[in-house]
């Protein structure tokens, strides 16, 4: 499970890649959730962030009901299925050229995967250009670019809590669908649990919402009332209290903004040159202490060059705090970097093999791509 911090008391778990591949190679017929009449649109050039008024009041339940059609008509040819031989999630369009941003643990390990839109059509080859395992995004390319899309991008900065907002994908494999609710939240850090096709991703500044999510919803668009993406659909949150079940109301998303700066670097250089965010520079893991609790993060391996070698930090030894704040998971400690920026020096208290505790000085370096 995925830990969610912010005082709450669940865990954020995967939805996409859960969904099973189809059982079929046909097209599946576009199934919203919500109705989609055709309309026109105006495109604007794809990529670049654009303001994100708010919502225009709505006098009636008929204007909110024109306004939700208008918006999914302008949106759904933006979002896509992608279907891989582990899974399926969702992806939108970002640009004329067939590039295409979605989160990392949808393609998970695949370099070759199928998109099919939204809206309809055969299913086209697609391929990946660059993961960003750390940041849970990824950029993949069709090889037939016409009739794509592109999508339209909000300024996640100017998002407000109680925002109505659709969020718009490929649930279960029911392709097109779509759900609405409000920004209940914003800020918040949210850590994915690790597995195979995901080394546990830290989310700061996550978008929390109402709108339904469902696996294979990940990798799609949380959109306003103007037709902007603001966001990607990637967790949702489960209550241990139901069992570890989804609970209702509860999702995240990553805002745009940190989508689409990503997601140009890939375009632009192949690969993520900076990723802003500050990293220690070791590989670790939880470790369980003899009550059975979690007591700190076993460093597995420190980089080469990195502050954390500099600083003495050794394979062996179990980091328990930083800056005095205790750091009993990898994920409270990964939560915790999110906090801090690269060059910043902190304090980080070790246990070393013996049992000797110190104390030790680190400048924190930049989280790098792969």
């Amino acid at each position: 499970m995925r830990e969610t911090t912010a005082a709450l008391a669940a865990a954020a778990v995967l939805l996409a890649g859960c969904g099973p591949p189809p059982t079929s190679t046909g097209t599946p017929a576009p199934s919203p959730e919500t109705s989609t009449p055709a309309a026109s649109r105006t495109r604007t050039p794809t990529g670049s962030p654009t303001d994100s008024p708010a919502s225009s009041p709505t006098s009636s339940p008929q204007a909110l009901e024109a306004a939700y059609e208008k918006v999914i008509a302008e949106v759904l040819p933006s979002i896509v299925q992608i279907t891989t031989k582990a899974g399926l999630g969702s992806g939108i369009v970002f640009d004329s050229r067939g590039h295409i941003i979605t989160n990392a643990h949808v393609v998970g390990q695949a370099t070759e995967m199928n998109v099919t839109i939204a809206t309809g059509g055969a299913p086209r080859p697609a391929r990946l250009v660059k993961s960003f395992p750390a940041g849970d995004l990824a950029v993949i390319k069709v090889d037939r670019p016409d009739g794509l899309r592109p999508a339209r991008f909000g300024d996640s900065a100017k998002l407000r809590v109680g925002q109505i907002v659709l969020a718009m994908g490929n649930p279960l494999g029911l392709s097109g669908s779509v759900t609405n609710g409000i920004i209940s939240a914003l800020g918040r850090t949210v850590t994915e649990p690790q597995n195979p096709d995901s080394p546990g991703a830290t989310i700061a500044g996550a978008i929390q919402t109402s709108a339904a999510i469902n696996p294979g919803n990940s990798g799609g668009a949380l959109v306003d009332l103007t037709g902007r993406v603001i966001g990607i659909p990637t967790l949702a949150a489960t209550d241990p209290a139901l069992g570890g079940g989804t609970a209702p109301g509860i999702g995240f998303a990553i805002p745009s903004n940190t989508a689409i700066d990503i997601a140009r670097q890939i375009v632009e250089n192949g690969r993520v040159t900076n990723s802003h965010r500050a990293a220690l520079g070791i590989r670790g893991s939880t470790v369980i202490g003899t009550d059975g609790q979690p007591s700190g993060v076993g460093v597995a391996s420190v980089e080469r060059g990195g502050g954390a070698e500099k600083a003495g930090i050794r394979a062996g030894d179990v980091i328990v705090s930083i800056n005095g704040k205790d750091t009993p998971t990898m994920a409270v400690l990964a939560e915790t970097l999110t906090t801090l920026k690269p060059g910043d020096r902190v304090r980080v208290g070790v246990v070393r093999g013996g049992g000797d505790a110190e104390t030790l000085d680190v400048t924190l370096g930049q989280l790098q791509g792969e």
